[in-house]
């Protein structure tokens, strides 16, 4: 920027839309501290500048990336403070890959007694237990 240049500045609109979250998103991480409160026109108006934009995109891409907000506020601290946050991710990311994995042998395992309890709806449906599609009022007519 130019010496006399004025810095642009945005509406709340203006830099959800920039960032790609919604006006209240943009309200609400300024309400909880992960966005600074921005300058105010003389009629109260909030009035963002592009390191808001960044901020936001910082906020959405680490959320994407499935990180909690109190996570995220964590490496905004050292990230202000002019420390690469970079350490700190590292073990954020692997806690998360671990959950990641958990949560993929947990679904594996619902997808493997999906597939069984399909494959015993055909023709000869199981008889009317526990754990059956079948009430047992029903078991007389072989669940049909």
């Amino acid at each position: 920027m130019q010496t006399g240049q004025v810095a642009e500045t945005y509406t709340v609109a203006q830099v959800a839309a920039r960032a790609g979250v919604g006006p209240d998103t943009v309200r609400y991480y300024e309400r909880t501290g992960l966005l600074p409160a921005p300058a105010r026109t003389s009629g109260d108006h909030r009035r963002y500048g592009e390191a808001a934009v960044e901020r936001l995109r910082f906020i959405r891409g680490t959320q994407r990336l499935g990180l909690r907000l109190a996570e995220i506020r964590e490496l905004l601290v050292l990230r202000d403070t002019g420390v690469c946050p970079c350490e700190p991710a590292e073990g954020l990311l692997r806690r998360r890959i671990a959950e990641i994995d958990t949560e993929v042998e947990r679904l594996s395992a619902l997808r493997a007694e999906l597939v069984t309890t399909l494959e015993q709806l055909g023709p000869d449906c199981p008889a009317p237990i526990s754990e059956t599609w079948c009430p047992p009022d029903r078991a007389d007519t072989g669940g049909r």
